[in-house]
C-alpha cells in the first residue's frame, strides 16, 4: 500500500510541459460589449473568433433542439456544460505550467479526470510549447484565444481542447476547424510563423476521448473557409 501511494503521489507531481521561448506573445485583455466578445490587442479593440462564427452560423439545429427540450433544459445543459470546460480547461492549464491545482467539487473531480484522459493521450506527443492561453490577433481583423501553441510529433500547431456531451461527428465541428485555422493565420501574420497543424482534442464525461488533425493542404483549405466567413461577418456589420 505505500509503494502504491508514492507511485500515485510521484505520477501527481510529474506534471508541466517543456517551455520553449521562440515567441514573444503579445497580451491583450478581453471584454463584452452589447452581447459581443471584444479583445483588445496592441491598442485595438477586435472581434473574437467565437463571435464572429456565432454570428454567422446557421443556428437551425440549435433552435430546433431548443424546442425539442424545452428553454429551461436547454439553458442547463448549456450552463453545466460551459461550466465542466471551464473547469477541465484550468485543470489543463496548470498541468502545461507545471503548477499545483485541484477542486474537490463533484464537477471539479468529474473535469479533472476528463482533462486527465487528455493529459494521458492527447499531450504525448507534445515536445515543446510555446505558449498556454494565448491571445493571438491579426491586426484590422479579429482576436481570440487558444489553448496551445506547441510542438506536436515535429510540427508546429495549434491546440485547442474542448468538452463534449457525447462524442462528435468530424461534420458537427466545423467552427472547431474554422477557429484553428483563425488562430494559424494570426500567428502566422504576427509571429512569422509556419503553423503546420491544428489539433482538437475532446473528451466526454465518461472520459471518451477523440482527437481531430488538420494538416498542412486540409488546413489552408479551412484558412479560405474562415476568411469566407470573416467576410460574411464583416458585411453584417456594416
Amino acid at each position: 500500500m505505500w509503494k502504491e501511494a508514492m507511485e500515485k503521489l510521484e505520477k501527481q507531481t510529474r506534471v508541466g510541459l517543456k517551455k520553449s521561448d521562440r515567441y514573444n506573445y503579445v497580451e491583450g485583455s478581453r471584454s463584452t460589449e452589447h452581447g459581443s466578445r471584444i479583445y483588445d490587442v496592441a491598442g485595438e479593440k477586435l472581434p473574437s473568433v467565437t463571435t464572429i462564427l456565432a454570428k454567422t452560423k446557421d443556428q437551425s439545429y440549435l433552435t430546433a433542439w431548443k424546442q425539442k427540450v424545452g428553454n429551461e433544459t436547454a439553458e442547463r445543459i448549456k450552463n453545466l456544460s460551459s461550466k465542466r470546460g471551464t473547469a477541465m480547461h484550468k485543470f489543463l492549464e496548470h498541468h502545461i505550467l507545471g503548477t499545483g491545482y485541484d477542486d474537490l467539487t463533484g464537477l471539479g473531480q468529474e473535469a479533472k479526470a476528463m482533462a486527465q484522459k487528455i493529459i494521458d493521450v492527447g499531450l504525448t506527443p507534445v515536445e515543446e510549447y510555446y505558449g498556454s492561453e494565448v491571445t493571438l490577433h491579426y491586426p484590422g481583423l479579429y482576436a481570440g484565444s487558444t489553448d496551445l501553441v506547441c510542438n506536436h510529433n515535429g510540427m508546429d500547431t495549434i491546440i485547442d481542447f474542448k468538452q463534449a456531451n457525447r462524442p462528435k461527428n468530424k461534420d458537427w465541428i466545423e467552427d472547431y476547424f474554422l477557429q484553428i485555422a483563425a488562430y494559424a493565420m494570426a500567428h502566422d501574420y504576427v509571429y512569422r510563423s509556419e503553423i503546420r497543424q491544428g489539433v482538437i482534442m475532446i473528451c466526454t464525461p465518461d472520459l471518451y476521448y477523440q482527437e481531430f488533425k488538420i494538416q498542412d493542404a486540409d488546413l489552408r483549405s479551412w484558412k479560405h473557409k474562415w476568411l469566407a466567413r470573416l467576410d460574411k461577418y464583416n458585411k453584417s456589420a456594416a
